[in-house]
């Protein structure tokens, strides 16, 4: 059966392509067989779908709300692939090939067996009629994650959109593997009305490898010609789960796919289950979850504008209830300077945030006196969507350090990955990056920093911070409030941006259709880029 390579760089995945297609394609003189079906043969029978209680728990509904479903419409995706290939036009075809791997990955690997490259900007604007372009437009579909078959899972070559789907098995007998058993007479209704498709109850669809396969990448950065210069973990949320406590009591299923009571999977004779996995997929965007439902008409979503919201809603309600605590340790005031700690808990199974490293989280930090007016402020978040006080939002070639200690208004705390070029020079650009600048991401609970693979090691001011360590960290802020009266309010608040400023604004810099929408899509909605995730606040006589 085929298999996908793990990711490699332009001139080796260059000489490898034609042997991949090759073991992929059939014989000479035959179509490739389909292997995917898109959604809607799927949707008829798993939606309509609710509780005991009453609750709508639709595998579709809940589905095509999500960023999964969404993956090739993301705006932002777009734009960023345009960029790369502004950035590095001789190696185009590779680019899109690899940026497919995971965002179109159903018209990728049919392509891969017919012999060439995944495409991305030649499916664009979606076309319905086409075969290629309804796949890519179904994102990451039923028929693709429910095909994975548990072979290699967990392995390093299971990685960046490695996983194997078996095209060996004739087309009336192809196993979709779930969690649950499904009856024989059911099994014939599914394998009729989906063209084939047999259900076949396995353990491994429950497992964090198979999400592994997708969400851990490895860039690698090119230089002018198009030839490799180095090498990037972009993506590692699986590997700093595996390096946590988590990996004993949670897989990644049990997140992001939370469980339904008493409910069935099919409104065709669904028996009623103790427990069902909904397909929410409940992560970190609740931005871009808004962003398709604003411009739906240009994006051509699915979904409708009250599942997008319910999406959002529920995404925002995960993150400030699922993801970190944040308390005031000690206030303290020493004649006129007060001093004040507070601590970080990381709540969630691996880095906060994690993933994608457009990603950052905050602290802002506030000292009223005894009028109410503000004397001290650190973190601010402003309408364009930046953070006072943060270098590079500022200055694209400058970032803030990691700090034990603040105290200017100038200085803040912000936990995210700055990537550098081969120059030393920060950048938003994935394959000019070739390694970490700084990584000060909040870390979960039983990560031990000082044993960690370099690919999830803690780089910068907080390798060395004893106060920053497996579940959280612990900072002080020293501040003068000058001649202001007390009693004094500490304000202490935690936010959550998923799309940086810098590497919204970077994107202004190419002039291209996709680059400019979103931009245009940015100036319209990042005053609303970021949530909080946690406040507290305290009085200081």
């Amino acid at each position: 059966m085929p298999r996908r390579q793990a990711r490699m760089g332009p001139v080796v995945a260059a000489a490898v392509l034609s042997a991949v297609a090759a073991a992929a394609a059939p014989r000479k003189g035959k179509p490739p067989e389909p292997v995917f079906q898109t959604s809607d043969r799927c949707l008829a029978c798993h939606n309509g779908l609710k509780t005991a209680s009453g609750e709508e728990v639709s595998i579709g509904f809940d589905w095509r709300a999500s960023m999964m479903a969404n993956s090739s419409r993301d705006p932002y995706w777009q734009a960023g692939v345009r960029r790369e290939v502004m950035d590095h036009p001789a190696a185009r075809g590779l680019i899109e090939d690899e940026c497919a791997i995971c965002h179109m990955p159903m018209a990728r690997f049919e392509a891969h067996r017919a012999g060439h490259e995944g495409r991305i900007f030649a499916l664009l604007p979606f076309d319905p009629t086409d075969r290629m372009s309804a796949l890519a437009a179904d994102g990451v579909s039923c028929t693709l994650c429910h095909q994975i078959t548990g072979e290699r899972l967990g392995t390093r070559e299971s990685f960046v959109g490695g996983f194997v789907i078996d095209t060996e098995r004739p087309r009336g007998d192809r196993h979709i593997y779930g969690r649950l058993k499904v009856e024989p007479g059911l099994s014939r209704i599914m394998r009729s009305s989906t063209g084939g498709f047999a259900p076949v109850e396995s353990e491994h669809i429950r497992r964090s490898e198979l999400c592994a396969t997708c969400h851990t990448l490895i860039t690698h950065a090119l230089g002018p010609d198009g030839k490799v210069i180095g090498e990037l973990p972009e993506q590692m949320p699986y590997q700093e789960w595996l390096h946590s406590a988590w990996r004993q009591r949670k897989s990644c299923q049990d997140c992001h796919m939370p469980a339904a009571r008493q409910a069935p999977i099919s409104s065709v004779l669904g028996q009623v289950r103790p427990e069902i996995s909904r397909h929410v997929f409940v992560g970190g965007n609740f931005f871009m979850l808004r962003m398709l439902n604003r411009f739906r008409r240009e994006l051509g979503v699915a979904a409708l504008p009250q599942e997008f919201e319910s999406a959002a809603l529920r995404t925002a309600a995960f993150l400030e209830q699922e993801t970190a605590r944040l308390s005031i340790d000690g206030v303290e005031r020493h004649g006129r300077r007060l001093e004040i700690t507070l601590k970080l808990e990381n709540l969630s199974g691996h880095k906060l945030p994690t993933a994608y490293p457009s990603r950052r989280v905050w602290l802002r930090l506030a000292v009223r006196d005894a009028a109410g007016a503000i004397v001290f402020e650190s973190g601010a978040l402003e309408p364009d969507g930046s953070i006072r006080g943060n270098d590079n939002d500022a200055d694209p070639r400058r970032y803030e350090p990691h700090f034990a200690e603040i105290t200017r208004p100038d200085e803040v705390q912000i936990y995210e990955s700055i990537m550098e070029d081969a120059s030393g020079i920060p950048t938003t650009g994935l394959l000019s990056a070739v390694r970490y600048a700084k990584d000060n991401r909040l870390l979960p609970l039983g990560f031990d920093k000082a044993a960690a693979p370099g690919e999830i090691a803690v780089v910068g001011e907080a390798a060395a911070d004893v106060d920053f360590g497996g579940g959280g960290d612990r900072i002080g802020y020293r501040v003068d409030p000058g001649a202001a009266r007390g009693p004094f309010t500490v304000e202490a608040e935690l936010w959550y941006q998923p799309i940086s400023y810098r590497w919204a604004e970077n994107l202004r810099a190419y002039d291209a259709d996709q680059t400019r929408r979103f931009g245009r899509y940015w100036t319209e909605m990042r005053h609303a880029s970021a949530v909080r995730l946690a406040r507290v606040a305290a009085q200081i006589p």
